[in-house]
């Protein structure tokens, strides 16, 4: 039964990491509705966000490599005008910056308020609210190629608002994006661009918070971290199509749905 759950949470994580239903507000609530617990669970989260980064890797290393490359090649020859690979550098670190300070400054404060059910619930219910008026009044006139330094840092200021389980990163990142007139296919793939040194710096963080690891079941988290790379790389192909040609509004109803009946579960139980 432990390497099922194992197999599920690495599902759950995958899927909502990249879909924008928010992974950690589902991982909340399978703790809670299974009981799930390992003789080390924040190893195992660990574990999780490093199978997502390897799913984000996997599907973006062309794109990295290219992105390394103009970043290496700005610091010796400063073309930020022309080359769009040197721009995309810079605007990811810039990007980058509000996520990491907030992130630093309140991380604490966030996991030891935000994580019930019940606030999970509204946080799904809010973000299905603004997908609906963001899909309504943006006019998404605009490609990655345009996005700039403001662009950059709302769009990053928005991700460090994913600490806060049932927000989801790619939701509320794309939502910033479009909240700027970007089409929302190039605002997620900003967005999962954008996540790629913030999931590698936080999992780098929780690793040297773990401290000795004794009683960990390897297999559990073996499989754990492969379902959950499997399923963020399908996850990340299948949203950046689907959002070529549909609105955001089926993860709209989605989280509406969930949300609803999380509170309803939560007064009734």
């Amino acid at each position: 039964m432990e390497y099922l759950l194992s197999i599920l949470a690495g599902v759950i994580q995958g899927v909502a990491e990249f879909l924008p239903i928010s992974s950690s507000g589902h991982l909340v609530l399978f703790h809670d509705i299974f009981g799930f617990n390992l003789p080390d669970d924040l190893l195992f989260d660990v574990i999780l966000h490093w199978g997502t980064l390897l799913a984000l890797v996997w599907f973006f290393y062309r794109d990295i490599w290219q992105i390394s490359r103009g970043f290496l090649a700005s610091l010796t020859n400063w073309n930020l005008a022309n080359d769009f690979n040197q721009r995309l550098a810079w605007l990811l670190v810039i990007g980058t910056i509000p996520a990491v300070i907030i992130g630093y400054f309140f991380e604490k404060f966030i996991v030891a308020n935000f994580r019930s059910a019940i606030s999970v619930a509204v946080m799904l219910i809010i973000g299905a609210i603004l997908f609906w008026i963001f899909e309504k009044y943006s006019r998404q006139q605009r490609d990655i190629g345009s996005i700039n330094k403001w662009d950059s840092l709302i769009i990053g200021g928005a991700q460090a608002l994913a600490l806060i389980p049932g927000v989801s990163r790619s939701g509320v990142t794309i939502i910033a994006g479009l909240g700027r007139n970007i089409k929302r296919e190039d605002a997620a793939k900003f967005s999962f661009l954008l996540s790629i040194p913030v999931v590698f710096g936080a999992g780098l963080k929780e690793i040297f918070s773990l401290g000795p690891v004794s009683g960990a079941d390897f297999f559990s988290l073996f499989l754990g971290f492969l379902f959950s790379a499997l399923t963020g790389y399908w996850a990340i192909k299948f949203l950046l199509k689907y959002l070529s040609n549909h609105s955001l509004n089926i993860f709209a109803w989605y989280r509406l749905i969930i949300g609803c009946l999380i509170l309803i579960w939560f007064f009734f139980r």
